[in-house]
């Protein structure tokens, strides 16, 4: 069973692609508007942009964060 919020993540991140990406030029070509979807989600949101569910950090700031407080491995 789903609820009304199954989508809610998929529709923030759709409507953010629209207004910081899709809006912001005519696209010329559909090979153009899909390198440019991709370069978006690999070197933008997935990396730089901040999150709020991470605290309003970017992932690559949150990432290096969690490895600042992880535990030193222990030597036998």
């Amino acid at each position: 069973m789903g609820d009304c919020f199954d989508n809610a993540v998929m529709e923030s991140f759709w409507g953010r692609m629209q207004t910081e990406l899709l809006d912001t030029r005519k696209w010329s070509t559909t090979l153009e508007l899909t390198i440019a979807m991709a370069d978006y989600i690999d070197n933008f949101y997935n990396v730089q942009r901040r999150h709020s569910y991470l605290g309003h950090v970017s992932p690559a700031e949150y990432e290096m964060l969690w490895h600042d407080i992880q535990p030193s491995p222990q030597l036998s």
